[in-house]
């Protein structure tokens, strides 16, 4: 079963479409890598996807669920989706504790739930991100990036989502955390069971987390595969111009025609 379908997706800031009837499917438990340049459609996919923006055309179904439709039925299956952003700088409120910000996030949930069961539930999400429930307390400022993407993603957590959407979660990070936030969430997953749209340029990462990959550009889906099949023999040229841009020590990646 999929998690998350998208199907035919259209989506125009104005005049100008930047999704054109883009396809793709998240497997129940599985990760798919969205990759593609800057401006190629991803992070407009993404915000389609939970509601963000509203699409022109085609149908997102999570759990099967069309969350495009009125109703109750289409907002429950829309809040099972759960978005860490980019910039884990921008995206905590400077104001606020982290552990407020956590708690905040329960809403999503659609249940009401007392002050201590707030304070326990957050204690228990950051546990799971590896950082110091004792900590609740602290302001945003008092991390490190790498500590703060992990903050968004137990933040992202707490409205207990079938399907995470991580956009670009380690493109602001130094190269000695962003191994570290992979593996949690590669964790996480085998922990809760969670389907996982990672969105990336960096082909050397999607290929690293990823179970299947699709390739974007210029709004359009180019190739879509498993993912060591198909970074081993890319059949468009646009995919293997993205693996000859990726730094390989020692050498430089070629395909023979």
């Amino acid at each position: 079963m999929n998690a998350l379908e998208v199907d035919g997706l259209v989506v125009r800031y104005g005049r100008d479409t930047v999704v054109s009837d883009v396809s793709l499917a998240v497997p129940q438990g599985r990760t798919l890598g969205l990759v593609g340049e800057s401006g190629s459609g991803k992070t407009s996919v993404a915000n389609a996807v939970v509601g963000l923006v509203r699409p022109a055309g085609g149908d997102i179904r999570v759990g099967g669920e069309t969350v495009l439709a009125r109703g109750r039925a289409a907002v429950r299956a829309q809040r099972k989706v759960q978005l860490v952003f980019q910039d884990p700088f921008s995206a905590l409120d400077p104001r606020m504790t982290i552990g407020a910000s956590i708690a905040e996030a329960t809403r999503a949930t659609g249940r009401r739930w007392s002050r201590q069961e707030k304070v326990e539930r957050v204690r228990a999400l950051l546990a799971q991100v590896h950082i110091d429930p004792e900590r609740a307390g602290e302001l945003p400022g008092a991390f490190s990036g790498g500590q703060r993407q992990r903050i968004t993603i137990a933040r992202a957590l707490a409205g207990e989502p079938t399907v995470l959407i991580a956009d670009e979660v380690t493109s602001a990070l130094d190269v000695s955390v962003q191994g570290a936030v992979l593996n949690l969430l590669r964790e996480l997953q085998a922990q809760l069971g969670l389907s996982i749209l990672f969105i990336s340029h960096n082909l050397a990462v999607v290929r690293y987390i990823s179970d299947e990959v699709c390739v974007m550009r210029h709004g359009r889906v180019v190739e879509m595969g498993e993912t060591e099949g198909l970074l081993a023999a890319p059949a468009d040229p646009y995919t293997r111009e993205l693996l000859e841009a990726v730094p390989v020590l020692g050498r430089r990646m070629t395909f023979e025609e």
